[in-house]
């Protein structure tokens, strides 16, 4: 009877673990989430630099990086078809860095960035074609 009392607690405080770890994975850790459907994707994220290439990709992708200094936020995109919009939030307001359609190609050089977590995120209006997105945080 006693053993069974014992499996009994185990089995409870398993079952309690599990739920606090459901949870914890339910909820974000980061501010921004990012969720997608995408073919021939590639995608890196460093502390000072990220980048997207895909065939085809709608949804939101979210790039998380660091500055410092008198760093600049130097971006590069190009796009064969489709809609999307970069915004980056530095401080908590998210705020629109540019616009990209089909067929246009950008490099921008942003300075008006403060220091710390710099979150990069991409939209999408719908599916997107053939594109390529670089960022990186430097002087």
């Amino acid at each position: 009877m006693k053993i069974y009392r014992h499996s009994a607690a185990i089995q409870t405080a398993l079952i309690f673990i599990f739920i606090i770890s459901v949870i914890f994975s339910l909820s974000s850790c980061g501010k921004y989430v990012s969720h997608y459907k995408a073919v021939g994707f590639v995608h890196s994220n460093e502390p000072k630099s990220a980048f997207m290439n895909f065939y085809s990709f709608e949804g939101t992708m979210v790039f998380v990086m660091n500055k410092t200094g008198e760093e600049q936020l130097q971006y590069s995109a190009k796009l064969e078809s489709g809609n999307l919009k970069v915004y980056y939030d530095n401080g908590g307001e998210k705020t629109e860095l540019s616009s990209l359609s089909g067929g246009e190609t950008q490099e921008i050089s942003f300075e008006n960035i403060a220091d710390g977590t710099v979150y990069i995120i991409i939209e999408t209006d719908g599916a997107c074609q053939n594109g390529e997105l670089s960022f990186n945080i430097g002087g």
